[in-house]
């Protein structure tokens, strides 16, 4: 029997370059869709490839969709991205570095290719413990566009399966997440976190990934081995 096909959604950087690794042990022949959005941190692409790379993926899609054109994001506008945020506020409240409807959009893409694969899994890196407040990142969303799926496409309708999105990281610490990908071998030094990269490509240090990222590393007892600007004092 053919191992079955699923869809990752790989950003580049630690949550989705574990949740890859995780669909490839759990038996899955793994498909990477990647998104060139208008980020500002457009060299996750670069990872993202290196990690579909390394993981030996059947496919890697980068599409490219432009989300700058509606803006409303640090991410994807004009506008800054918050730096040195104490963890009580990055707990508190949706950041300016959402992407609206980010998830919902990229998910999307994502069950229109499994579909032409013939795939009834995607997986998405999403997590609800360490993570910027993000509504498309909880447990009740996963759910709500898993029965979606199977409402509005025609393999599901037709009853030839059932779509299910896999979230595998979604209720762990950041630490976790890092030692569960260092046991299945993951090289984090090839994955991206930061929002708001020099012009080198070094990591600030000061935004919110940066920070949950560094945090998650030191807890796991692990060096983080991406390269930091100076001053920010990272690893």
């Amino acid at each position: 029997m053919e191992p079955s096909k699923a869809v990752c959604l790989l950003s580049g950087g630690v949550d989705s370059a574990t949740a890859l690794a995780i669909a490839k042990a759990e038996g899955f022949v793994p498909y990477a869709l990647s998104f060139d959005y208008g980020q500002r941190h457009r060299i996750e692409l670069e990872a993202a490839r290196r990690v579909a790379a390394a993981a030996g993926v059947r496919d890697h899609l980068v599409l490219t969709i432009d989300l700058r054109a509606m803006g409303g994001s640090a991410l994807t506008a004009d506008l800054a991205v918050p730096k040195d945020r104490p963890a009580a506020e990055m707990g508190r409240g949706i950041p300016i570095t959402y992407v609206p409807a980010r998830n919902t959009v990229f998910l999307a893409f994502a069950l229109g290719w499994a579909e032409v694969l013939g795939a009834w899994d995607l997986f998405v890196g999403v997590n609800a413990v360490d993570y910027s407040g993000y509504p498309d990142c909880r447990p009740e969303f996963a759910r709500a566009f898993e029965t979606l799926a199977n409402l509005a496409t025609k393999a599901g309708v037709e009853g030839r399966g059932r779509f299910r999105v896999h979230t595998p990281l979604i209720e762990l610490t950041k630490a976790e997440i890092i030692r569960r990908g260092l046991a299945l071998g993951v090289d984090y030094g090839l994955t991206h976190s930061c929002y708001d990269p020099d012009a080198s490509g070094a990591a600030c240090g000061r935004c919110d990934s940066c920070a949950i990222r560094l945090g998650g590393f030191a807890a796991a007892g692990a060096r983080d081995p991406v390269r930091y600007v100076a001053e920010a004092g990272g690893a």
